[in-house]
């Protein structure tokens, strides 16, 4: 299962990728905005100093609504770094973006997915990542990792190659959740990943160690 981090925070990419366990980064107009990031020219140097810190694959989104305008600034994201990865939203004209751009070479990300018909209409449309967003569909009472396990059936049923990104990841019981459905990537804030080293029994166990070495000197 692939880590990835859903920020625009540099510092927190920073740490992510210093714990050794980061495999690339989402964002989006809002997280730009959130850091304080506004403007066409400071969001694209900002996604190339996230491609400058990390690995992996770096989702950037484009903000159109039509074709035209996607594929023109998918092109220009694709341009700025061989890492990036264009994201396109889950409509008619994002499909069609994501096979204009699948049949020239340039990787993509459908974000805004909530259905497994949706996420269906992606992988046939050729696209890298799915991006089905559970937190926001257990925000309103739908079971967000029944969507997983629903896609995961059918990708698995007909060999697509489109990995599954399980994004709106919103706390650690999530990401186990979504390692045992078979989600091939988790998109979540740093929090999510870092529970993932805490047990009480660990912390204990420590202190019981370093308590009979102090004991033994």
């Amino acid at each position: 299962m692939k880590f990835f981090v859903d920020t625009a925070n540099l510092s927190q990419i920073k740490e992510a990728q210093d714990l050794g366990v980061l495999d690339g980064v989402t964002t989006n107009p809002s997280l730009m905005a959130k850091e304080g990031i506004t403007g066409s020219e400071h969001i694209l140097n900002h996604y190339k100093a996230i491609c400058e810190i990390v690995d992996g694959d770096v989702s950037a989104e484009v903000i159109s609504t039509d074709f035209e305008g996607m594929v023109k600034e998918g092109e220009a994201l694709a341009a700025l770094h061989p890492q990036i990865v264009v994201k396109l939203p889950m409509i008619k004209d994002g499909v069609k973006a994501c096979k204009y751009f699948s049949d020239k070479g340039i990787r993509t990300n459908v974000t805004l997915v909530f259905s497994a018909g949706q996420a269906l209409l992606a992988a046939k449309a050729g696209a890298t990542y799915v991006s089905p967003f559970i937190g926001r569909l257990d925000d309103i009472s739908t079971d967000g990792l029944n969507l997983i396990a629903e896609i995961r059936l059918i990708y698995d049923n007909y060999g697509f190659g489109t990995e599954i990104l399980a994004a709106s990841v919103r706390h650690t019981m999530h990401v186990i959740d979504c390692a045992k459905l078979g989600a091939d990537v988790m998109t979540g804030p740093l929090s999510s990943i870092e529970g993932l080293l805490r047990h009480p029994l660990t912390d204990s166990g420590l202190a019981k160690f370093l308590e009979d070495y102090k004991k033994g000197n």
